[in-house]
């Protein structure tokens, strides 16, 4: 077979030693590494129509994969206004307003990344962002991506007047008078405002997908775990593929709702390891509980305000159930799970099911952002992974814990936050990600967080829970080695091995020297996916 691509000059990082590989060169044949040697020896494997690169001493490491995002939803949502930069309602407003002025006559405004804590000791409703937006139909999704405002106009025009009903655990909240806020909980009812905007067309989705698939590959991503299938997203990814257009290893995760039934999920079991060569359905999402922001998480204790006391699903056994199904077909799960409650029941459902003597089912659970002590060598001891994503602690809540994600939970529990640091000592496999579009993507940026958990909008304020960080190259591991072990793929990918697949992310330093402060800035100088470059800087 003849050799692709070869790299010159380069520092090969092995992500389970941290130390540099003997090798100065790398070639590619199929997709696959062919060889690593001297540079001599391999530029002697090419021909003339080999690509041939001299990293002048860059460092490769490994594909870095985001161990949890949302491509097609995230391209949707990060759609319109970016209200992510705003700091308090005052920015809020001049954001708005000025989005408002560019605005044709009855056009919606739509913005997404809006923090709650913008709203400090107020209500998150629509009246407070009167005048700003009277008589304009606006859609703001708050951060979470759980929860959204929609104006009083875009409620008019959904015919949401009051409160309703869902199979699931969603809300139009209202005031006491029965009169919606605007406060829009979980997607049954933020659906029902949605379905009243204007839609964009296949054409237009596919585009917005296909550029952000291209900065995440820019970023140095050549993978990630995409906890949903919503919509057309499956044939949004065969049509980037076949047009030579997708530039990441994209895991889907297609969801499973409370109310599936026998023959629904029949369908999510038939429908694994379909898919192209970069993209294929392998796992089933489901979700325990919302968000501690929002007061959907499932917690043990109520929070401050006596929320985020149900499960998702309104029947916490019927989830049970549908794991144990799942198990016995061979089928992973990732399951949403924020609050205490939340994490128990699905390690109590993971441990039902494997009684059934099922075995090589590697279960996840996805966020973990409060848990007791008793919980965390459960991990371990039943191989579920622990799916964490660092940016959320650095970037919405604070060291003070002033914030609403904190003072909801109360001093004890918010200083239990995020804990990758027990949970990697406990023996779980610990993979980082970002659920983008919730925080950003750059896979440099989420690994420095991991480090040093401090706002990334200014890195002097104090850490939250500093004790909790992990080192340089666990966070690389993280999104290296352990992201391969999550996907039972590590014979596959996550080293620099012959035979392994030739997904190789190059950086212009070595990421476990340079300061986690530092780290987001690191130029990323190649991407390469199945042996093909999907990023190269000009330099090279």
């Amino acid at each position: 077979m003849p050799t692709r691509l070869v790299l010159l000059s380069a520092r090969l990082l092995d992500p389970v030693t941290g130390a540099f590989l003997p090798e100065t060169a790398l070639a590619v044949s199929g997709g696959r590494i062919s060889a690593l040697g001297d540079d001599r020896q391999l530029r002697a494997l090419a021909d003339p129509s080999t690509t041939v690169i001299d990293l002048k001493g860059a460092v490769v490491t490994p594909g870095l994969v985001d161990g949890h995002l949302h491509p097609v939803t995230g391209a949707e949502l990060t759609y319109g206004l970016d209200l992510s930069h705003c700091a308090d309602l005052d920015g809020v407003r001049e954001a708005l307003a000025r989005e408002v002025r560019t605005l044709a006559p009855g056009a919606w405004l739509h913005g997404w990344g809006l923090d709650p804590n913008v709203f400090g000791d107020r209500p998150v409703a629509a009246a407070a962002l009167a005048p700003v937006l009277d008589g304009v139909p606006a859609l703001l999704q708050l951060f979470d991506a759980h929860s959204m405002l929609a104006s009083p106009r875009a409620l008019e025009l959904a015919g949401v007047d009051g409160p309703r009903a869902f199979a699931q655990a969603a809300e139009i909240v209202c005031d006491e008078a029965g009169r919606p806020t605007g406060l829009l909980l979980e997607d049954a009812a933020c659906e029902l405002v949605e379905r009243a905007a204007p839609q964009p067309t296949h054409a237009e989705r596919r585009a917005r997908l296909a550029a952000a698939l291209r900065g995440m590959a820019a970023a140095g991503l050549t993978g990630g775990h995409a906890m949903d299938a919503n919509g057309d997203s499956l044939a949004l990814y065969a049509e980037l593929e076949a047009a030579g257009e997708l530039p990441l290893r994209l895991r889907v995760a297609p969801w499973c709702q409370p109310g599936t039934d026998a023959e629904a999920l029949r369908a999510l079991i038939e429908q694994q390891g379909t898919g192209g060569t970069l993209w294929q359905v392998k796992g089933v999402k489901l979700f325990m509980d919302g968000t501690i922001d929002n007061g959907t998480a499932w917690l043990e204790r109520p929070d401050c305000h006596g929320e985020s006391t149900h499960a998702f699903w309104p029947d916490p056994e019927a989830y049970s159930h549908i794991v144990g199904e799942l198990h016995r077909a061979a089928v992973p799960t990732a399951t949403h799970a924020i609050g205490d409650a939340a994490v128990r029941h699905v390690l109590d459902s993971v441990e039902k099911a494997q009684a059934a003597g099922v075995r090589g089912v590697r279960h996840r659970v996805e966020h973990i952002e409060t848990v007791p002590d008793d919980t965390l060598r459960r991990f371990a001891g039943l191989g579920v992974v622990a799916s964490m994503q660092p940016t959320h602690c650095c970037d919405f809540t604070r060291a003070d814990h002033t914030d609403n994600w904190s003072r909801r939970l109360g001093e004890e529990r918010a200083a239990r936050a995020w804990r990758c640091r027990d949970l990697w000592d406990s023996g779980a496999t610990v993979v980082l990600g970002s659920d983008w579009p919730i925080a950003p993507y750059p896979p440099l940026g989420v690994m420095a967080g991991a480090r040093h958990r401090r706002p990334s909008r200014d890195l002097s304020q104090p850490p939250h829970g500093p004790e909790q960080a992990l080192t340089a190259l666990e966070a690389l591991q993280g999104m290296t080695v352990n992201a391969a072990h999550a996907a039972s793929e590590a014979h596959e990918s996550g080293r620099l091995a012959v035979g392994l697949r030739a997904d190789l992310t190059v950086l212009a330093g070595n990421p476990l020297t340079t300061a986690a402060t530092d780290l987001p800035d690191l130029p990323v100088l190649l991407t390469v996916l199945d042996g093909r470059p999907t990023h190269r800087d000009p330099s090279l």
